[in-house]
């Protein structure tokens, strides 16, 4: 399987839009599978499917020129970053809304309110992540595939073929670049 994987990948970054076509469809369970973990940690406030969520990252990376994807664990780290500027433009976009302009009475139980998740903590988070991610871009894929896509430590460490207490001191240092920036922010 990783090796039809590494030959799609190849022949995608040739150019070949079947090829791209097709490594998406050899990933669509696992894309599919991560799209539904972040949803699920964002609280069931954010009306947007999995599948939803999933089609609309493959068009804005099907879209895109320059991506390199060299192997699996960085097409995956690419379509989290795809699938966490689409949470975040979604949770923007629900809250930019003034005046009750598109006002709709719903209920949720208690539950989905307690699970949800802030937009203005989304938006500082992902722009400390843009930050670490032009100081240290391994750094800022290992956040997106831990915090975004739900990865395990083991799952990361056998994507970029590393062990995975190699994964846990990147992670404790992701996580202390973003809580001092995040911090120093909220201090302005």
């Amino acid at each position: 399987m990783e090796s039809r994987i590494a030959a799609l990948i190849g022949a995608a970054e040739g150019g070949d839009s079947a090829a791209a076509e097709a490594l998406f469809g050899t990933l669509y369970s696992e894309l599919h599978r991560m799209a539904k973990r972040e949803l699920a940690r964002q609280g069931a406030a954010i009306s947007l499917s999995a599948t939803t969520l999933l089609h609309e990252a493959y068009l804005d990376m099907a879209g895109r020129d320059g991506p390199s994807f060299p192997d699996r664990a960085r097409f995956m780290g690419y379509a989290a970053r795809v699938m966490r500027g689409l949470i975040i433009d979604h949770a923007r976009e629900r809250h930019a809304q003034k005046r009750g302009g598109l006002f709709e009475i719903t209920s949720l139980d208690t539950q989905s309110m307690e699970a949800a998740v802030d937009h203005r903590e989304l938006v500082q988070i992902s722009e400390a992540l843009d930050e670490l991610g032009k100081v240290e871009p391994s750094l800022a894929e290992l956040v997106d595939l831990k915090f975004f896509c739900g990865f395990t430590f083991t799952e990361i460490a056998v994507l970029r073929d590393v062990s995975e207490r190699t994964v846990q001191r990147n992670w404790e240092k992701a996580r202390i670049y973003l809580h001092r920036k995040i911090r120093a922010d909220l201090s302005l």
